[in-house]
């Protein structure tokens, strides 16, 4: 029987997703029993998702297919089948962990319920890491200030996640957060110590004196440095998994905690090193498609008419264009192509092949792409997005806002100051051919600026189902709601992939 695991802080379900597909000899390892999510979109997604997974391996129904491709309402998929629905509604709560209309009793009640008999279990989880992040943490203390930041009550969301491990009592944890946590200070206090300390003697960081005579320890693991120092204890820095060296297509950096009581003190397995996947490894299969104009009417050729200036402007022919760019620009402009288009939620494949990861991410009964539809941009946008990527073709890297003609800069009152902060001086950024991605963040979502896609011709940022495949989400995930909402729950997810081999390691220290 698969295991049961409980999620919180569930987002659209990467982390679960991981757990779910790992299937030795073809049977799942893990189930789970129970996911909880606060934001009703993420929650549509992992519903969704859950309903998907009441089938067995490659035997949903036609009905879902048609939901993806739009030919029937989701309501109408879940009446199909309602046995399938009900248990989908049941894994998937849309439930806020600290919220008033949801006291510990209820979700204590919840997880017990949806564990029955089962001792053996895993929580996983990653709590709202963006008062850690280092953009985040920059934010709000540069707006607001340092106050303002040290009473933001993120900071304690962690401890919804300790309080469940206290009093569930889970044998095995995941846990993953932001790499900023590493240095992350509040009121003095190191957050990542605190919160280290705190997991390793749960009943102590909950309950204090009232429960200290009982025992409930936990030791902490890395999943990429085996023991750590003499004590088997490990730096902080230990925890950091860098996912580019674990064959996922992105450079994202983050803590992984795994968990395990310390009674248990069977020797836990490493992720495995893999070779790095480039970004176009995995979405130069997928269709073509060009940027929308924005403020102005947007057509096909009206489009192409706009990328056509460049041939004519004068910041192509300033010096800091050096000629080998130039003759670059030149020879991609006869490439842009009118006939593109925009995409859509469902969309024809394209002819190509995926290059990695296949019997991962594709599945053979969709015969479409889903959640690939562009942004649009304004003018000026485009001809930025077009120097950038072609900078990239020439010089092998992204370039700063140094870089720029003075022609393509932006007019935002902080370009100069940003000009001098190199922290903040790649504002447009395109991902580089050749290597894996940089991290897919939430703010994808907000615009396309730091995602530009590698090829000069399509002149955009990536679409959702790009930035899906960065993440190894499998081609079937669909994910609900507007477009940039769509954004935000891919850029917050843990890679699928990724989560499949820790649930490896997890499986291991069971058998």
């Amino acid at each position: 029987m698969p295991r049961p695991v409980i999620d919180l802080f569930a987002g659209p379900g990467g982390l679960g997703e991981g757990f779910s597909a790992l299937r030795p000899g073809g049977d799942p390892a893990f189930k789970i029993r129970l996911s909880i999510e606060k934001d009703p979109l993420a929650h549509q997604t992992l519903q969704l998702r859950a309903f998907f997974r009441q089938f067995p391996d490659k035997k949903a129904p036609d009905a879902y297919y048609d939901y993806l491709a739009g030919l029937i309402p989701r309501e109408d998929l879940f009446k199909q089948y309602p046995a399938e629905a009900k248990k989908a509604d049941q894994e998937a709560w849309h439930a806020e962990l600290g919220g008033e209309k949801f006291p510990p009793d209820l979700i204590d009640a919840r997880i017990r319920d949806a564990l029955g008999t089962r001792v053996n279990w895993v929580l996983i989880g990653g709590p709202p890491c963006q008062a850690y992040s280092l953009v985040g943490r920059s934010r709000v203390i540069g707006r607001e200030g340092l106050a303002k930041y040290e009473a933001d009550p993120r900071h304690e969301l962690y401890r919804h996640y300790l309080r469940i491990i206290a009093v569930h009592q889970p044998p095995v944890f995941v846990m993953e957060n932001v790499k900023g946590l590493l240095s992350a200070k509040v009121q003095e206090q190191h957050m990542f110590e605190r919160i280290r300390s705190d997991l390793e003697n749960p009943l102590d960081a909950v309950f204090g004196p009232a429960r200290r005579r009982e025992t409930l320890r936990y030791r902490l693991v890395s999943l990429v440095v085996r023991n750590g120092d003499l004590l088997g204890r490990c730096e902080p820095e230990d925890f950091v998994v860098r996912a580019e060296d674990y064959g996922i297509p992105q450079a994202r950096h983050r803590i992984i905690l795994l968990g395990i009581l310390a009674e248990n003190e069977r020797q836990t397995g490493l992720l495995k090193t893999q070779t790095r996947v480039p970004i176009e490894d995995v979405i130069s299969d997928l269709p073509r498609l060009r940027s929308g104009l924005s403020k102005e009417p947007d057509n096909p050729q009206a489009w192409r008419d706009a990328v056509l200036e460049i041939a004519d402007s004068a910041w192509l022919h300033g010096p800091r264009v050096d000629d080998a760019l130039r003759r670059e620009v030149r020879t991609l402009l006869r490439e842009v192509d009118a006939s593109l288009d925009r995409g859509g939620i469902f969309v024809r494949p394209g002819r190509r092949v995926i290059r990695a990861h296949r019997n991962w991410f594709q599945d053979e009964r969709l015969d479409a792409v889903c959640n690939h539809e562009t942004r649009s941009h304004i003018r000026p946008d485009l001809h930025r997005y077009f120097f950038v990527s072609a900078f990239a073709r020439i010089h092998n890297r992204s370039p700063l806002l140094e870089d720029f003609p003075p022609q393509l800069l932006p007019k935002h009152e902080n370009v100069a100051e940003a000009l001098e902060d190199t922290k903040f001086n790649d504002r447009f950024r395109v991902q580089c051919a050749g290597r894996p991605s940089t991290t897919v963040t939430s703010h994808i979502s907000k615009d396309g600026h730091y995602f530009i896609h590698y090829d000069p011709t399509q002149c955009r940022s990536l679409t959702v189902r790009e930035a899906a495949r960065l993440q190894t989400f499998p081609d079937n995930y669909f994910f609900e709601g507007p477009r940039t909402q769509q954004y935000h729950q891919v850029g917050n997810a843990v890679p699928p992939l990724l989560a499949r081999q820790i649930a490896e390691i997890v499986y291991r220290i069971f058998n």
